[in-house]
């Protein structure tokens, strides 16, 4: 029987794969050559490979369904893929500042040009294919890790043109520090393209709300249904493929449980219209009466007789 495997399960065998080859082309010709820029980009695919590879088991295990033990799934792997993805891209980032700085200290000469091109002229053109199809995976399934995967190998992308650039001047000026100045700024742009990275992946570990923009649209859904009074207690998050929504809604004090209940259904719906690639965990509660005091009272600590009495 033939298992099925998701788009973005499949994206991280492609990157890895990839990332194997331009690490075994690279690296040969980078060590061969002495050039900095052609070593410290084998680094990086190398990393990227290890990466990739890391990123298939976090994708695997963020798609298991919740179980008694993780209730909510465990899609917050994600999360800490990309905050490991952004945290070995800034480390690849500083060893190449390393060996560039080496480079322009000790004036170690660059050499083999011709086939030092030639390797980043097919790398650029294998990884621009690579990029456009995490790209579409990405889209099609909002997938953080994959988004964080299209990301590195996009400013892959950048600094193999420009370690390009740097072997044809080293090549026309016989200047070999162009190469470690090259790889210098290459070390500084993926420490920088790491941040973004990391960012989001922390911020999803610290359960930040979803887009302010998406946040209007739910409490406009809330507040444009004619049957509820009110609302308040909004709170939402994600953990890169749930969104989580939970809220309370004023509703008649004699209302029917079947009519509340309809009421939600239909509020739900429209939540869930917002980001269709999303699965989404909605938890309504039903008030008689705009409880918002009593909540924030209870969150600080207070009982509900302490409450009654100040009352």
């Amino acid at each position: 029987m033939k298992t099925h495997m998701s788009p973005q399960k499949k994206a991280t065998i492609v990157s890895s794969s990839v990332a194997t080859v331009l690490v075994f082309v690279k690296l040969i010709i980078g060590i061969a050559s002495g050039s900095v820029a052609v070593l410290a980009s084998a680094i990086d695919s190398l990393l990227d490979m290890a990466v990739s590879i890391f990123n298939f088991f976090a994708i695997k295990k963020s798609e298991e369904d919740p179980d008694a033990e993780y209730q909510y799934g465990k899609g917050k792997i994600q999360a800490i893929a990309a905050v490991i993805e952004g945290t070995v891209i800034t480390i690849s980032g500083i060893y190449i500042i390393y060996v560039a700085l080496k480079k322009l200290d000790e004036g170690t000469v660059t050499t083999l040009l011709t086939p030092s091109i030639f390797a980043m002229v097919f790398s650029i053109i294998v990884t621009y294919f690579l990029v456009q199809y995490l790209l579409k995976v990405a889209e099609k399934t909002d997938n953080l890790v994959i988004k964080a995967d299209a990301l590195h190998y996009k400013t892959d992308l950048w600094s193999n043109a420009a370690v390009l650039v740097a072997l044809g001047l080293v090549s026309l000026t016989g200047l070999d520090s162009i190469d470690a100045l090259f790889g210098l700024g290459i070390g500084v742009y993926i420490i920088y393209s790491a941040y973004e990275i990391i960012v989001e992946g922390i911020e999803i570990l610290l359960d930040k709300s979803l887009d302010g923009e998406v946040v209007a649209k739910i409490g406009e859904i809330i507040s444009n249904h004619p049957e509820i009074t009110s609302y308040h207690w909004l709170k939402t998050r994600t953990d890169g493929t749930t969104n989580f929504v939970e809220f309370h809604m004023v509703l008649r004090p004699n209302m029917l449980l079947l009519e509340a209940h309809r009421i939600a259904d239909e509020v739900e719906d429209k939540m869930m219209a917002l980001e269709k690639r999303k699965r989404w965990i909605i938890t309504p509660h039903f008030d008689p009466y705009d409880d918002e005091d009593v909540n924030v009272a209870m969150l600080n600590g207070k009982s509900l007789a302490e409450i009654n009495k100040a009352d």
